[in-house]
């Protein structure tokens, strides 16, 4: 059984390895990740890691391999809600400014969904959705400029990484931590062995 990993991130990668699990092949799926309007952030990270699984089984490299035996696809999405507000990746440091302010003094909630698509299953895609709860200190302006000149906010889900530098501010989780890293290993280890992978 080949496992196929449709995420571009090292992070994740990283996770499963602490799991035993390495994958076959790496192939980021690419889809459209803007939020629709009205979208609540579960719904949000549910839709596109299973958007991102059923868009690899029509991939060229996933059907060619998939002609030789069972091929999984594990995909994932990860966001910070903070109420109702969805806030994905900042698309440049005013923005990540605006997300840490934001988030400066409060609680919000990290999601990750996780899709599992099993090549010729009836059931193409199953998913899964972990919360965690995080804690932001009230962070000084001082402390955001600090942050942002590190540009460890590029390329992260609300404009902060939990296992870099903005670990200093964060004072309390209530849940998975590898979740807010990117992907709750919980739940990528029950989706991969309740779909028949040797773990």
């Amino acid at each position: 059984m080949r496992l196929i990993l449709a995420s571009a991130s090292p992070r994740r990668k990283d996770l499963l390895a602490q799991i035993g699990v390495v994958p076959d092949a790496i192939i980021p799926a690419d889809i459209d990740e803007q939020p629709r309007a009205g979208e609540l952030p579960r719904h949000y990270v549910q839709r596109l890691a299973g958007e991102k699984a059923a868009a690899l089984l029509d991939h060229a490299d996933v059907r060619d391999t998939a002609q030789a035996g069972s091929t999984l696809i594990l995909a994932a999405d990860t966001t910070v809600a903070l109420g109702r507000r969805i806030l994905e990746k900042p698309r440049d440091i005013d923005e990540a400014r605006r997300f840490l302010e934001s988030l400066s003094g409060r609680r919000h909630r990290v999601m990750t969904g996780q899709a599992l698509a099993l090549s010729g299953a009836e059931t193409p895609v199953r998913t899964r959705v972990s919360e965690t709860q995080v804690a932001v200190k009230r962070l000084s302006r001082e402390e955001i400029d600090w942050y942002l000149a590190s540009h460890d906010w590029q390329g992260k889900a609300g404009g902060y990484s939990i296992q870099g530098r903005f670990a200093r501010f964060i004072p309390w989780i209530n849940g998975s931590y590898t979740n807010v890293v990117g992907l709750d290993l919980a739940d990528s280890h029950s989706l991969l062995s309740g779909a028949g992978m040797r773990l």
